[in-house]
């Protein structure tokens, strides 16, 4: 079996840092029939687009296969000596730990991360974005708030200050069953958010002040018509802190479980809350929209060596299409840029923003080292099955989701954008605490791209799933809402997908579901980045 794969380009910045070279037969209409791709003009390895047996010769690379190649795995294609450094995509991804000879499988057992020097070059590959004419820009059916800010769905909450309050929220949300929101047509539903925090932590400091960013963004996201913010009493994640970081408005209520004289009492007057949120709610209806009102949260999990070619750059593409529209994208998860920052800060528009973003960086050098850990403890273990050897390798994927536009600011977690354009918000590479930020800082869309199969919602925010790959989609498509795989299949270019998915973004936003909302994900994964110490 071979592969078809049309005209496969990737752009990295703006250097064409992927180009096509495979080793295959050339076929009907410009096809290449491919079983390894060599994605930069200076790499040492190959992919195998799907498994390679044993002493198989590659003929355009005058390589032997000295073992079996599993999918998505890399071949040397020349003898690299020990302490080498072996490059993918015309970039390090590591070095080799002992010598390598050419066709030998490279992976985990011959290929480490080492330090090396970036080229930061901040600001050399910086230009100014072509904007879209308001009359060729996209727009979708978006929900206008009184307050300016555009949603895409339209949801009440139930926010929980600390775990104490977990279960009466749930007990309220209970009774809103799809039988009683039938009388309110326009509500997409009552979403519940509870956590395992807000107490035995200190009242001041960084950590403290992170976790109400999260609360305060929730409780005044566009996406939410309405707030019931609910606490215990006695927590250290007061209510009134909360409620001093939102502008005063009628769609924020209030309630204590002490206060209201315990459980049973503060069940009753939530429901009633509810009720009256419900009423308001109903009241909207979605008119056209400019799709500069909107703002994408770019997520990836369980990634495989597809993503970087498939899947992430695709939704780069899309990032371009609607930067030019005059849209904001978040690009996030600073341990899985480690290694490819400098591919951004040559973009960056100022040497600030640029700073801010290296900054980062040594905070998370710093950060793990004191927790006795490491900034490249990644991938982990199906990105490994997958082929992804190193947080190097992986991070060159990821920042593919970020497209080619420049970067016009860095934020701390959970900070409110303001900034249009691609943006960086901090965040760790684990996927619900990285959206959370997102949603936090007013992402009304989130895109996920996924090579092994990660299930996910972020409730209020509609999450749309990306496929990496076909034989993925295939064992999952009901949890898949795009399958990226078309682009190593040679059913689409990269810009082809990129046009697909920014329609698909459109459409979601207007009120398509995706299928992560379908099957009802979006309110277990709302996990804050917890930094204090439990006290």
């Amino acid at each position: 079996m071979f592969t078809k794969v049309a005209a496969l380009r990737v752009e990295c910045g703006r250097t064409n840092v992927w180009s096509l070279h495979a080793a295959g037969l050339v076929g009907e209409n410009n096809f290449l029939i491919v079983q390894m791709l060599k994605l930069g003009d200076l790499d040492d390895v190959a992919v195998a687009l799907q498994a390679v047996s044993a002493e198989e010769f590659l003929a355009d690379f005058h390589v032997t296969t000295l073992s079996d190649i599993p999918a998505g795995h890399k071949v040397a294609l020349r003898a690299i000596d020990a302490g080498q450094p072996i490059r993918k995509s015309n970039q390090t991804i590591g070095f080799a730990l002992h010598p390598i000879a050419a066709g030998e499988h490279v992976h985990t057992h011959n290929l480490v991360t080492g330090n090396f020097a970036r080229d930061y070059s901040i600001g050399s590959e910086a230009s100014p974005t072509e904007f879209l004419s308001p009359l060729q820009a996209a727009s979708f059916q978006g929900i206008v708030r009184p307050s300016g800010r555009v949603a895409t769905r339209n949801y009440v909450g139930i926010l929980t200050t600390v775990n104490c309050s977990a279960t009466v929220a749930r007990r309220i949300a209970a009774h809103f069953t799809p039988e009683v929101l039938r009388s309110y047509p326009h509500v997409d539903g009552v979403v519940t958010i509870t956590h395992g925090t807000g107490c035995g932590m200190a009242e001041h400091g960084e950590p403290a002040d992170l976790l109400r960013r999260v609360f305060a963004g929730y409780a005044t996201h566009p996406n939410f018509a309405a707030v019931l913010l609910l606490g215990l009493g006695c927590e250290t994640n007061q209510i009134d802190h909360l409620v001093a970081l939102t502008s005063p408005t009628n769609t924020l209520r209030t309630s204590t479980i002490q206060e209201e004289g315990g459980t049973a009492h503060s069940i009753q007057k939530g429901i009633s809350t509810i009720f009256e949120m419900l009423d308001h709610a109903n009241q909207v209806s979605r008119t056209p929209v400019a799709a500069s009102n909107l703002i994408v949260g770019l997520q990836c999990g369980g990634s495989d060596a597809y993503s970087g070619i498939s899947a992430n750059p695709a939704l780069g593409a899309a990032v371009d299409i609607l930067i030019r529209n005059g849209g904001t994208a978040i690009l996030s998860e600073t341990p899985e840029i480690y290694g490819a920052e400098h591919l951004l800060t040559r973009r960056s528009t100022n040497p600030a923003v640029a700073q801010r973003l290296i900054e980062r960086i040594h905070w998370w050098e710093e950060y793990t080292a004191r927790h006795k850990g490491s900034i490249d403890n990644n991938p982990q273990p199906g990105n490994k099955t997958g082929g992804l050897t190193t947080i190097l390798e992986k991070s060159l994927g990821a920042i593919s989701k970020g497209g080619t536009t420049n970067l016009n600011d860095v934020y701390s977690y959970a900070e409110l954008i303001r900034e249009k354009g691609l943006v960086f918000m901090d965040s760790p590479g684990f996927d619900p605490v990285s959206a959370t930020g997102q949603v936090a800082s007013g992402a009304n869309v989130i895109c996920f791209t996924t090579g092994r199969g990660s299930v996910f919602g972020c409730k209020p925010t509609p999450s749309l799933k990306l496929a990496s790959n076909t034989a993925l989609y295939n064992r999952m498509a009901d949890d898949m809402d795009i399958n990226c795989g078309t682009i190593i299949d040679g059913t689409q270019t990269v810009q082809e997908a990129g046009v697909q998915i920014f329609h698909e973004i459109l459409a979601i936003a207007s009120g398509k579901l995706t299928r992560s909302e379908i099957h009802g994900f979006g309110e277990e994964e709302f996990q804050p980045w917890l930094q204090s110490a439990t006290l």
